[in-house]
């Protein structure tokens, strides 16, 4: 009977962690699509409840502040990045190609509205980008990340010859993200794709201009 009773609470202990982990996740969906129209201000635990028919009590049990909220957003979206616009190259050898198609799948990334506001981290970095506090920091550590991965795949399409050896790998990565984040508000404020085939016939152009061999396999359909 002591067994039996043990397995019940267990059970019970196990659904409300389930119930519990997927109110998070129905949350955080909810919450990384309106920051990424609205900002990170605009999230709230009351609106989120009211918005998905939830008690705030829940919702709130499941952040506890609406820094923690803004900060569980913050990594939400980062995976849903990662998934959308590494995913697609992580397969892919180092090369000038890997460095193409990673451009071209950040512009898929933004034209497809992954998060209903364009590129979720061009939001939320202007809105905090001169606002000290634990978001910035985080936000800033993602951008660092988001520049260094860049920067690596640049450094080694030069380490396989395919770019220059004397190209500026620092240049070169700043200008295709410049590039790229250009696009996403011009595409949004517009309502017009166009700015994203200009990046992209500019990061073909861009990338050409440092490429050994300017019509070779890497600009390959």
């Amino acid at each position: 009977m002591a067994g039996s009773t043990t397995d019940g609470r267990a059970s019970t202990t196990d659904g409300r962690v389930l119930r519990g982990e997927e109110t998070r996740r129905t949350v955080l969906r909810r919450a990384v699509g309106i920051a990424s129209v609205e900002g990170l201000d605009a999230l709230s635990i009351g609106r989120l409840a009211t918005d998905l028919g939830l008690s705030k009590s829940g919702v709130f049990a499941g952040f506890g502040s609406k820094e923690e909220l803004q900060l569980a957003t913050v990594r939400a979206a980062r995976r849903i990045f990662a998934d959308a616009v590494l995913g697609p190259v992580r397969e892919e050898p180092p090369g000038l190609r890997k460095v193409r198609l990673l451009c071209e799948s950040w512009l898929a990334y933004s034209r497809a509205r992954v998060f209903p506001g364009g590129c979720f981290f061009y939001e939320v970095n202007a809105e905090y980008d001169a606002r000290p506090g634990p978001l910035r920091d985080v936000l800033a550590a993602n951008w660092r990340e988001w520049h260094a991965t860049v920067l690596g795949l640049v450094a080694e399409a030069i380490g396989t010859g395919e770019l220059r050896p004397d190209a500026d790998p620092e240049d070169i990565a700043f200008t295709l993200i410049a590039l790229l984040e250009n696009a996403n508000p011009q595409a949004l404020l517009f309502d017009d794709d166009t700015p994203y085939d200009r990046a992209h016939r500019a990061v073909l152009r861009r990338l050409r201009s440092d490429a050994t061999d300017p019509d070779g396999p890497a600009f390959a359909p």
